[in-house]
This record gives structure tokens, C-alpha cells and sequence, in this order.
């Protein structure tokens, strides 16, 4: 592994986010796609987190990972959920870490958040402070869609509204909504 370079993250703060819980925020303007975090992992073996770690408080705070199930340590396990995210995070399986970019602008004062993805283990906080979000992302059939493929139906705007509004992934819903294009 190479070494990694460590953030001054000095703009950024843990707060209260109200309904949400403690999330990040950041304390100045941050331009689109720019790298505000590096989060190393631990990984939990699949037998482990089987066994006992999905039985746990963690549980909440993992992603899938090749072999089994990552704590993102750091920043990392702090990111709110949002439909909308401001802020992608990419695998980097090699190295164990998690890469988060913003996908916008993000003003002052503004929390940063990555989507948890379709299903969630929680009631939704964006849907009960706004509920005409609710259903958003739902297809006529009434089936969820992935969040690549809400995207993609998006047909107002400009190629690079789109990808900013795209989160860095590698799930293999999107991997299969990718091919399609």
C-alpha cells in the first residue's frame, strides 16, 4: 500500500443535524468534485459479521466490501444519508479505504451527505421534513429503481448537471445500468 496524504479538515464539523443525528458540515465552500475524505476500513470476514457483527450497533455503519463487510473508520461512518447526495464515495478495495468527492457545490453551512442507497433500515428524514419526496424515485410499476437508473430518466439539464448529480459507485445495480447505456 502506498502511504496516504491526511486531510486538514479543519473547514469541516461534527453537529447536530436535527432529526438525522450528529453529520458533517462544512464551514466554507467546497467546488464540485473535489476529494474531502479518505476513510481506511475494517473489515469484518463474512462468517464474522454473519456470526456476530450484523448483530450489532456497526451493522449500521458498514458497507459491502469484497470478502465480507467494511467499518468505514473516520469521517466515513459520519456521512448522513440523502437521496440527493452532495457527496460520492468510491471503494478502493486494493488499499482498504473509501474515497468521498463532492458531486456539487456545497455552500457553507451545508451538511455533507452520501446516499445509503433504495433500501433503507430507517425512516426516510428528507420524506418526513418534505413529503412530496416521498415515492420520488419510484417507477410507475411502482418497483424502486436504483439510483443510477432515477438518474438516467432525468432528461432536463445539461450532461454535466447529470454527472454532478451522479454518486460514485460500484454496486452492481448501476454496473448493470451502466451497460445499458
Amino acid at each position: 500500500m502506498d502511504p496516504v496524504q491526511l486531510f486538514d479538515q479543519t473547514h469541516l464539523s461534527i453537529q447536530d443535524c436535527g432529526a438525522k443525528g450528529r453529520g458533517v458540515v462544512t464551514k466554507s465552500f467546497i467546488p464540485s468534485r473535489t476529494l474531502v475524505d479518505i476513510s481506511p476500513i475494517l473489515l469484518f470476514p463474512t462468517e464474522e459479521y454473519n456470526t456476530h457483527g450484523q448483530f450489532t450497533q456497526l451493522d449500521h455503519y458498514t458497507y459491502r466490501w469484497q470478502g465480507g463487510m467494511a467499518l468505514a473508520l473516520g469521517l466515513g461512518s459520519m456521512f448522513n444519508h440523502s437521496k440527493y447526495p452532495n457527496v460520492g464515495f468510491q471503494r478502493d478495495f486494493e488499499n482498504k479505504m473509501i474515497r468521498y468527492t463532492t458531486l456539487r457545490d456545497i455552500q457553507s453551512g451545508e451538511e455533507l451527505c452520501i446516499s445509503y442507497g433504495p433500501n433503507l433500515w430507517f425512516p426516510d428524514m428528507e420524506e418526513e421534513i418534505d413529503p412530496t419526496l416521498a415515492g420520488a424515485d419510484k417507477d410507475t410499476s411502482g418497483s424502486r429503481r436504483s439510483s443510477l437508473s432515477s438518474l438516467l430518466s432525468v432528461t432536463d439539464g445539461t450532461a454535466e448537471e447529470f454527472l454532478a448529480r451522479l454518486q460514485f459507485s460500484d454496486s452492481e445495480d448501476d454496473k448493470e445500468d451502466l451497460q445499458k447505456l
